[in-house]
């Protein structure tokens, strides 16, 4: 049994797992991120299991992955039905506190924790219902042009409603340490969740002129000609009203925002490490950072997340502290599910009988040195996807399953990038193969696909039907809390170019 500790876990929104110093990134600053990585471990090959807000944030709270659950999208959300690894904390009579961006239901679910701070739920309870209309095959395209100015448009030097609620965040997370973190008896969790660097990628100009867009790296693989043109990937441009990309100094400027926004992350984490070990926390707190998805931002030709590729499915996850080494490296393969067990074990408890069927494991084991050989898997059920599409790694070679069209596959240590598809050659299609029974070990993916479709096409009938979900407003991104969503999603004029 792992000897009990504190926790305080850091969550972010949006941020691709290449994009931060303790991963090799050339140029993006993450100084604390890094701190953790040096003085704990950092696992280099993590992922999401969907690429969403609302299903990735659910199998974070529950432990099993959307098929298993039925949070498939950002309108059929965690609701405290399954139980989640705080919900049980909080049943043994641990303290555990939650502060800033959940992206469950509602406050007025039992989510499990012992008090949430400011959070930020499902918008009016509800959601993206329009993205609903996916199970019926009418999800409507943004021909509107607003998820292409999203980023854009918006991205540049200003300030968004987004970071002043990251500050009050973290302003709530030192409060509640100050008042609470050498007075409670037994460990506590603390669960610190950023909205940024989710766009709009608007950032104060102290962080964007800390990345002149001349010298921004471009995506690889965004220009057409170049770009991947699977029938998945040209169905989702068409979907979030994706235009060609080709000129470059927005591409660079879109970078610059980004990089602003997750360094702009890394000091709110900052601050908050700095007061608990001014407090003398730190010998007795371990540390945890992940992220909900990635971002491609250009890459592969697409904005956002919402599909299979690493960018978007690979995901930081970092650990240091009481019973950790300092600046391992874990190669193993590692999922959000890993994160349930991991963190009741690190609370010196032991599994409850209904959770021992949990998919993930512990990682103690391989944060203190024995990676073991396993494979990765993630699926996607929302919006911009026709039909469902699934992952399994196995050592370097990942497919990418896509209900009713071809496969995908990749070899990541000759082609990290995935830029060449194996899948329709000789020796790929074999591979692609044994890999596709690995998944149907797992779940049946043209049932799973017909199950989500079924669960939205009833989300929608309880909702009022689809004309009135067709009439309801879309939803570009969800406002912080205390804000309205035409407050949020007005340009500013200083972020216009």
């Amino acid at each position: 049994m792992t000897q009990p500790a504190n926790l305080i876990f850091f969550q972010s929104d949006n941020h691709n797992r290449s994009v931060a110093g303790c991963y090799r990134h050339a140029v993006v600053k993450t100084p604390n991120l890094d701190r953790i990585a040096a003085a704990g471990v950092r696992f280099e090959n993590a992922y999401c299991t969907s690429p969403l807000c609302c299903p990735a944030r659910a199998s974070i709270a529950t432990g099993r992955y959307p098929h298993q659950t039925g949070y498939w999208d950002n309108a059929i959300a965690y609701d405290g039905r399954v139980p989640s690894w705080h919900y049980r904390l909080r049943e043994a009579g641990r303290t555990v506190v939650a502060v800033g961006k959940l992206h469950f239901r509602s406050a007025d679910d039992d989510n499990g924790f012992t008090e949430e701070i400011e959070p930020m739920h499902l918008h009016e309870g509800r959601g993206a219902v329009k993205n609903l209309l996916r199970g019926y095959g009418e999800e409507p395209p943004k021909e509107d042009g607003s998820f292409w100015n999203l980023y854009t448009v918006r991205s540049g030097a200003g300030s968004t409603h987004y970071q002043d609620y990251d500050r009050r965040i973290t302003s709530r997370a030192i409060e509640w340490l100050k008042r609470h973190g050498a007075a409670l008896r037994q460990p506590w969790v603390l669960f610190v969740s950023y909205i940024s660097p989710h766009p709009p990628f608007t950032v104060p100009k102290r962080l964007y002129d800390l990345y002149p867009e001349d010298k921004m790296p471009l995506p690889p693989r965004f220009r057409p000609g170049d770009r991947p043109e699977h029938p998945a990937v040209q169905f989702l441009r068409g979907m979030d009203g994706m235009r060609d990309m080709t000129d470059e100094r927005t591409l660079r400027r879109i970078a610059a925002g980004y990089f602003g926004l997750i360094t702009h992350l890394d000091e709110q984490v900052g601050e908050v490490l700095r007061a608990a070990e001014e407090l003398g926390l730190l010998g007795t707190t371990r540390i945890a950072y992940t992220s909900d998805h990635g971002e491609l931002f250009g890459a592969q030709g697409l904005f956002g997340k919402k599909n299979m590729y690493e960018g978007a499915i690979g995901v930081p996850l970092l650990l240091s502290g009481p019973g950790l080494p300092r600046a391992r490296v874990s190669r193993q393969i590692v999922s959000h599910v890993d994160l349930f067990p991991t963190l009741i074990e690190g609370a010196g408890l032991g599994a409850a009988p209904e959770d021992r069927d949990l998919p993930g494991v512990a990682l103690w084991s391989a944060a203190t040195g024995t990676d073991a050989a396993r494979a990765g898997f993630a699926e996607y059920h929302a919006q911009g996807s026709k039909n469902a599409a699934f992952v399994v790694r196995e050592a370097a070679m990942k497919l990418i399953y896509h209900v009713g069209m071809p496969p995908q596959l990749f070899d990541l240590a000759q082609d990290p990038g995935e830029t060449h598809d194996l899948a329709q050659e000789s020796g790929g299609a074999e591979t692609a193969r044994r890999l596709e029974a690995k998944l149907r070990a797992i779940c049946d993916p043209e049932e799973a696909d017909r199950r989500a479709k079924a669960d939205q096409r009833a989300m929608i009938e309880r909702l009022g039907g689809v004309d009135k979900v067709k009439s309801s407003g879309q939803i570009l991104f969800t406002p912080p809390p205390g804000v309205s969503k035409d407050e949020a999603w007005a340009i500013p004029d200083r972020a216009a170019r």
